[in-house]
């Protein structure tokens, strides 16, 4: 079965300003998370619909430093905060690793109270592509997606920019047929609009 997207990841110096980069870009409140004791991070949740969700993480100052690199290249942000990366949903992560580019990372087993799942983490914490290749994750049971109350807001596009578009849509196609997901060439960035309550909103 092709991966389809799980969900979107904003990242900043700190949660409380990747949070706020979400409200004001979207319009709407971000709801509680919980932290991450394995990757020394924490994170707040925005549903996305039934299916998939936007995530604010950051580095977790009260959390020790988990001895490896944290994902979604935390170790290299600070500042302001940004659409930084994202994760593809698959069901059998070990099959589809063989299509995945190199750099990818091994998938690392997590648990966050009654949330069970296995996600890959390159060996720096930056995705391939300059981060714009989704991390790849398995849920073992419940996703976060399906707790999180509606809020009305739903992912219209991703758009991927990056110079090598074609590998990056390639290497994209043997995993997914999402048609949500889009690649053009250009400098590296994502770009997602967003249907809310309030009409559709842009999210960088």
């Amino acid at each position: 079965m092709p991966g389809i997207l799980d969900h979107l990841v904003v990242t900043a110096g700190t949660l409380d300003t990747a949070a706020a980069h979400v409200e004001k870009s979207l319009g709407l409140p971000m709801g509680p998370g919980g932290t991450h004791a394995a990757m020394g991070t924490h994170n707040r949740l925005l549903s996305l619909g039934a299916a998939d969700y936007l995530e604010a993480l950051a580095i977790n100052p009260e959390a020790p430093p988990p001895g490896h690199a944290r994902w979604f290249g935390l170790d290299h942000r600070g500042g302001p905060g940004r659409l930084a990366g994202w994760a593809l949903r698959v069901r059998d992560l070990d099959a589809v690793l063989e299509d995945a580019p190199a750099g990818i990372g091994a998938p690392l087993p997590l648990t966050r109270g009654v949330l069970r799942w296995r996600i890959t983490v390159p060996a720096d914490g930056v995705q391939p592509f300059d981060g714009l290749f989704p991390a790849l994750i398995e849920w073992q049971g419940e996703t976060p997606a399906a707790a999180l109350p509606d809020v009305g807001a739903r992912l219209i596009t991703l758009v991927l920019s990056h110079p090598a578009a074609g590998a990056l849509g390639w290497a994209l196609s043997m995993l997914t047929g999402d048609d949500r997901l889009i690649v053009r060439e250009g400098p590296p960035g994502l770009r997602a609009l967003i249907h809310t309550p309030a009409g559709e909103k842009v999210l960088v």
